[in-house]
């Protein structure tokens, strides 16, 4: 499970933010999915997701700052959704702010993080979070080079394509660092990953912990 990654300074924050403005699109309708490796009852793999911090607190730098998964999902609850793009149609139109919009259901289900991880760098990320009002409601966790979606089996090879390694569509609640729901669509569609999904799902699996 482990993954290789470049050195980093890897350190702690529960800030996010944003600079600029950075438009990108792609036609989501023409993926090709890899095999899915993660499932209910696995253990996350160990990797680094970035996350543009904009306001400078102890040990957070202002921009981009680099966190281990494994470190960020110890003792945690942790809803995630995973999408092929920021700025994209579905992701920004119907995907992400439906986790935007029940933020504080999750919360009151017990669940501690919220998640959007895509294949985006940081500056990108932090901008679409800026753009859909994340602050404070969803973390925007920035697989720049896809290798997490990778070590998940969860990447889209889309180079023939010309838009190089993306992340299939999916969601998933994390308990502790072990999947404990995973909603994965098919290529083209946005049918089970969303937020209304999962949040029942959470509240099955979170309903007798304390």
């Amino acid at each position: 499970w482990a993954i290789v990654v470049s050195a980093t300074r890897i350190i702690r924050c529960n800030r996010i933010g944003a600079a600029g403005t950075i438009v990108a699109f792609f036609n989501e309708h023409f993926m090709e999915a890899s095999q899915m490796t993660i499932k209910v009852g696995d253990k996350l793999p160990a990797g680094t997701l970035s996350e543009f911090i904009e306001d400078e607190t102890p040990g957070c730098t202002i921009g981009p700052n680099a966190f281990k998964v494994e470190d960020l999902v110890r003792g945690k609850r942790i809803a995630i959704l995973g999408l092929p793009g920021a700025f994209t149609p579905t992701c920004s139109g119907k995907h992400l702010p439906g986790f935007v919009k029940l933020a504080g259901e999750f919360r009151k289900k017990k669940v501690d993080e919220i998640w959007c991880l895509s294949v985006n760098d940081a500056f990108v990320m932090g901008a679409w979070g800026k753009d859909q009002g994340t602050k404070g409601k969803v973390r925007m966790m920035a697989d720049g080079s896809a290798q997490y979606s990778k070590a998940l089996g969860l990447e889209f090879d889309l180079i023939q394509k010309g838009m190089g390694v993306r992340s299939q569509r999916y969601s998933m609640l994390v308990v502790d660092g072990v999947v404990k729901a995973f909603n994965l669509d098919q290529p083209g569609k946005f049918e089970v990953s969303d937020a209304e999904t999962l949040l029942k799902q959470a509240e099955k699996v979170t309903q007798f912990m304390p």
